[in-house]
């Protein structure tokens, strides 16, 4: 029997503000007992067999389309996976059609990443009866994203209350940043952002955070530092000098990382601009870098999600 406290309050992940922490928690908690899963000889359990996701990527994905792909398929969900290319968008059918066509096969959930943001919320409005996941809409939010980084967090150190957490790169751009944005706050953990001020919105700080200009600013005293790819298809050009003058100044190195606290966490959502926004001594360094672990986690992490969606959705 369901409670309360075991299911989300929406049928749909459209971000991560809506959520509570102890929702937060609840994902979390669900995506340890699926990490165990993907250790097992047989990577599957029966919890959404019968149940059809439809993974709507209008947008390029490598990590975040393939990591739903193996939770859907470890969760022994049917899957039909749809890209903008080769389809009847190519063709001028709008976001809509293309939904409703989708839908008439009546699948059970769809995973969404569309370059507009609030194409997820639109979705889920129009479709009262399909969980809706958004996988990234524009610069808007990346729940998962988020999620799957707080997991290994908390993995890591244990918890995310007081962890102290310096994001560093094109906060103006990221969908990954506000969604880490709200989690760790919501969570109590301690956020310091760090950008050239073209890179910054205009009055972030209203969100709980710190913001300074200086990256060895930032680091000092950090338990995780999180770079940011720096968007360049959404700046339309860049906002600085240059990509070297940028490493740099707000390049992470060996050097630069010193000034964190020991044991710091080396983190980055992907793809990395290697030798602008990271060293590679650093992001390869298992001393430091817990990127794979990150894309490790993020399987674990989405049928966790799945699985909660799924599930309240079966029970209704």
């Amino acid at each position: 029997m369901r409670t309360e406290s075991s299911v989300l309050r929406s049928k749909d992940l459209l971000g991560i503000e809506p959520l509570t922490p102890e929702e937060i928690t609840l994902i979390l908690d669900t995506a340890e007992g699926f990490k165990e899963v993907s250790e097992r000889p047989v990577k599957k359990v029966p919890a959404l067999r019968g149940q059809l996701v439809i993974n709507l990527f209008m947008e390029a994905s490598t990590r975040t389309r393939v990591s739903f792909e193996i939770a859907e398929k470890r969760l022994s969900a049917d899957t039909l996976n749809f890209s903008a290319s080769g389809s009847a968008v190519e063709k001028g059918e709008t976001l809509i059609d293309t939904a409703e066509n989708l839908v008439a096969m009546h699948p059970n959930m769809i995973v969404i990443r569309h370059k507009h943001p609030g194409s997820p919320k639109m979705l889920a409005e129009r479709f009262e009866n399909i969980a809706v996941i958004n996988a990234g809409d524009g610069a808007h939010e990346h729940p998962t994203q988020a999620l799957l980084d707080a997991f290994t967090i908390r993995e890591r150190l244990g918890r995310l209350q007081g962890v102290n957490v310096a994001i560093v790169g094109d906060i103006k751009y990221s969908r990954v940043v506000r969604s880490n944005i709200h989690l760790l706050t919501k969570m109590k953990a301690n956020v310091t952002l760090s950008a050239p001020p073209t890179l910054l919105p205009a009055e972030i700080e209203k969100m709980g955070v710190r913001v300074v200009h200086s990256l060895d600013e930032a680091i000092e005293g950090a338990d995780v530092v999180m770079m940011l790819r720096i968007q360049l298809e959404r700046q339309g050009k860049l906002s600085f000098p240059s990509l070297r003058e940028y490493y740099n100044t707000f390049g992470l190195t060996r050097e630069r990382l010193r000034r964190a606290k020991e044991g710091v966490l080396v983190m980055h959502p992907g793809p990395m601009n290697r030798g602008v926004e990271i060293a590679s001594d650093v992001a390869d360094d298992p001393r430091y870098s817990v990127i794979l672990d990150q894309v490790t986690n993020g399987v674990a992490v989405r049928m966790a999600v799945l699985y909660l969606l799924g599930g309240a959705h079966a029970s209704e």
